[in-house]
């Protein structure tokens, strides 16, 4: 360091700020006091201070009142952004069921670090209080839940609290417009069976949720795919080009946090978007189980809250954001309940009226806003976390997503490299992730991962994107 006081701080600064980038100290962590580097470095406290207020300038740290400072989570991609893919839209058939579930099975492991399945960490989840909620249930009305099945359209305590939460996320929706389901992929299952059939083509993003491309394969339907932007999503002319130039039955689309890029499509876009199907009178089944997730100051809008006529068919859950083994899910159909209702009589009948009614209570006491907001936070700490250990361990041409919102990274790796062979050679060392091969039905994305930002980031989590990037370099 120079002798200058000025530049003592600003050297400090830097270093404290190398440190972030290389991990040292992570997204969410506090920062040494400035006593403590005062007598540590034999700076005056004065310089330390001014070295935490140069770092808070660049949007690296925060103050807490009477805490001290804090590390803030990324807001910049440590690497390159992935290019949108090219756009080749034709309907095919979908066959990657026997891969997907070899792979699917290997996530649900207990042995291995999961860093492949989209959920989040149980020590994330408010145990304790749903735990409390749920012993809270009196003796008779647990019995009669056990004894008898539920509303075909689900607890209406549960679908009242739904509508309330759905305030600006939809277009004046009561209770009586949600029918429950068992998780958000059952609502998607309902809603694509409702409007379409076997032979149909369904529109969808790409990379996808590889869940959807499973479930369009088993109920024999075509698959038309057009490629997302990591930022905004489906491009609006080209969606418009494929729907006018193809049949399309029905459009399957993540809104918000796309699942596997992460990406949010911008309000002017949805807008643009809804109207072109709307013009084709083709459905838009919406799945925004991550849009509860985001890291900035607002929701964004669905689709659902544009939609005037009923065409959108809205599905959501709080498997991501409270408890996925509860498997409290819902849908708004729109102008499409009636035809739904009679698929999900003839096929479930009802749901569980305890998870629904735990789940209300917990909504009703106020608990979930807060827990949304520790949850928003440490999940965005830990994309940080997860994003700089990319960043420090895999090979430099890497690129990746950064997402605003849920738990998701996309990974794109030099083209020679497969990332079945990374997941083969992961899977031996018990750790598991996502190849990007069974997130597209022609092949594609087969250097790409999907690595999950759910998982609490500790030294275990931060090895094993260490001992993936050793793999990853062995095989280039």
């Amino acid at each position: 360091m120079t002798t200058s006081s000025n530049f003592r701080y600003v050297a400090l600064a830097d270093e404290i700020q190398n440190g972030i980038m290389k991990g040292t100290f992570s997204a969410g962590e506090k920062l040494p006091s400035l006593r403590k580097l005062h007598l540590q470095l034999g700076l005056s406290v004065s310089t330390v201070h001014q070295a935490y207020i140069e770092l808070e300038k660049r949007g690296r740290v925060e103050a807490k009142e009477k805490s001290g400072f804090y590390v803030k989570a990324l807001i910049k991609n440590p690497l390159g952004k992935p290019a949108r893919e090219k756009v080749s839209a034709k309907p095919c058939r979908v066959l990657i069921n026997d891969l997907a579930k070899t792979i699917v099975n290997s996530l649900q492991s207990k042995k291995m670090l999961q860093l492949g399945a989209a959920v989040p960490s149980k020590v994330l989840m408010p145990l304790k209080q749903l735990s409390r909620i749920m012993k809270s249930i009196p003796a008779a009305s647990l019995q009669d839940h056990i004894s008898n099945y539920d509303s075909f359209a689900g607890n209406i305590n549960f679908r009242e609290q739904i509508s309330k939460r759905m305030i600006g996320s939809a277009c004046s929706i009561s209770a009586e417009d949600i029918i429950t389901t068992n998780g958000c992929l059952d609502a998607v299952s309902l809603c694509l069976r409702t409007v379409a059939d076997p032979g149909d083509t369904i529109l969808i993003e790409s990379p996808a949720f590889h869940c959807f491309l499973q479930l369009i394969e088993d109920l024999n339907m075509y698959v038309i795919e057009i490629p997302g932007c990591p930022e905004d999503g489906i491009d609006p002319k080209v969606f418009e080009k494929t729907i006018s130039n193809n049949k399309i039955k029905a459009c399957l689309l993540n809104s918000n946090f796309q699942n596997p890029l992460g990406s949010v499509m911008s309000k002017d876009n949805k807008a643009k978007i809804l109207k072109i199907a709307k013009t084709h009178k083709i459905p838009i089944i919406e799945d925004d189980i991550y849009g509860d997730l985001f890291y900035g100051d607002k929701r964004p809008v669905t689709f659902k809250s544009m939609d005037k006529d009923g065409m959108v068919l809205y599905c959501s859950s709080f498997s991501k954001a409270l408890a996925p083994g509860l498997r409290t899910g819902w849908t708004v159909p729109g102008i499409y309940k009636d035809e739904l209702i009679r698929l999900k009589l003839n096929t479930v009948i009802s749901n569980s009226g305890i998870n629904q009614a735990v789940v209300a209570q917990f909504l009703k006491s106020g608990a979930y806003d807060r827990h949304l907001r520790q949850l928003r936070n440490r999940l965005k700490n830990q994309a940080s976390a997860m994003a700089i250990s990319i960043s420090k361990h895999f090979p430099p041409d890497t690129k990746i997503t950064f997402p605003k919102g849920g738990m998701l990274i996309w990974i794109v790796l030099n083209k020679r490299i497969n990332s079945l062979d990374v997941y083969q050679k992961a899977y031996e060392r018990n750790i598991s992730i996502l190849p990007g091969i069974i997130c597209s039905s022609s092949e594609k994305y087969k250097n790409c991962l999907r690595i999950n930002c759910g998982i609490k980031w500790n030294q275990r989590v931060d090895d094993g994107i260490k001992t993936l990037g050793k793999i990853i370099k062995a095989l280039s």
